[in-house]
């Protein structure tokens, strides 16, 4: 799975808005709707953002690993 599937699978998941998420990474719900739809790269900040909100692994939220695992603690 790419990670723009999952980013929006989890999302959805969730319950939330694109312009929920949108807010919560400080840009506009078109540019995260692009980050959606693959027709802009999502920053790896921006990831780690999501990652850590959603409390899933990096490899998880890139679709690197398809076994959801907690956001490593510090």
């Amino acid at each position: 799975m790419k990670y723009n599937e999952r980013i929006r699978d989890i999302r959805k998941d969730c319950s939330l808005t694109q312009q929920k998420v949108a807010d919560l990474l400080h840009v506009g719900q078109r540019t995260y709707a692009d980050y959606e739809s693959d027709k802009t790269r999502i920053p790896v900040d921006s990831l780690l953002i999501l990652a850590r909100y959603y409390n899933v692994s990096m490899d998880y939220i890139t679709g690197a690993s398809d076994v959801k695992t907690e956001f490593p603690k510090k």
